[in-house]
């Protein structure tokens, strides 16, 4: 299978060379504007809330149709970011973060696949095993018992799509890394220490990274016209 229909980096077409591309993201900027304007307080749950956190990330999804060629890479990404969207909503609801945890579980599996192994860079995989090791070792000290299984697991899929995204390169790499610190400063924030602005951070760097690995999908790209 050639790079077209894996999706591998080339030569970025963004928006200066693919000014559609500025009408395919304009509902994700104008959704998170929606987000950080309304900034619901995290204690009215409701599912006005959940549509609203979630909007941005569809709206991603959404704008990957606007892709020609590369159809199992951008299909993988959209699986990513249709299961992020649900993780989304059920974090809004504290009963559901265990389906929450599962379900971004499920999205960096789907990053992982997209992603590949190709190319390996296996230097890389040690400093972000230590880091992981040290940062999640620290952080289980502090959950509950019935938690530490799921979120172990979650620290370990999590420290693998790093990985793959740091070897990947280009808008894949920001992403991963804004993706992996926002996890962190939302799971500190939540088990061991309230932080200043940690909700600002966090969806900041969120919606940040799941952009930045969205257009990786439209490098080398031609944009559908109709």
């Amino acid at each position: 299978m050639d790079a077209w229909e894996e999706g591998l980096p080339g030569k970025p077409c963004f928006l200066v060379q693919q000014p559609r591309l500025c009408w395919w993201l304009s509902p994700f900027f104008l959704t998170c504007a929606v987000y950080f304007l309304l900034w619901i307080p995290e204690d009215q749950v409701s599912w006005v809330s959940a549509l609203v956190k979630c909007l941005p990330v569809l709206c991603l999804a959404v704008s990957l149709q606007a892709v020609r060629g590369g159809r199992g890479y951008h299909t993988r990404l959209q699986g990513a970011l249709l299961s992020s969207a649900v993780g989304d909503a059920c974090l809004i609801w504290p009963e559901a973060f265990l389906y929450g945890v599962a379900a971004f579980t499920m999205a960096h599996l789907l990053y992982l696949w997209a992603f590949g192994l190709t190319p390996l860079r296996p230097g890389l995989l040690l400093p972000v095993a230590l880091v992981s090791v040290l940062y999640y070792g620290l952080l289980l000290l502090h959950l509950p018992a019935s938690m530490i299984p799921a979120l172990a697991a979650y620290s370990l899929v999590l420290a693998s799509m790093l990985w793959r995204g740091l070897a990947r390169g280009g808008t894949v790499c920001w992403g991963a890394l804004l993706f992996t610190l926002s996890d962190s400063v939302l799971a500190w924030d939540t088990f061991v220490q309230p932080l200043p602005h940690a909700r600002q951070v966090v969806m900041t760097t969120y919606y940040a990274a799941q952009l930045l690995i969205t257009l990786s999908a439209f490098q080398s790209r031609r944009l559908k016209t109709t």
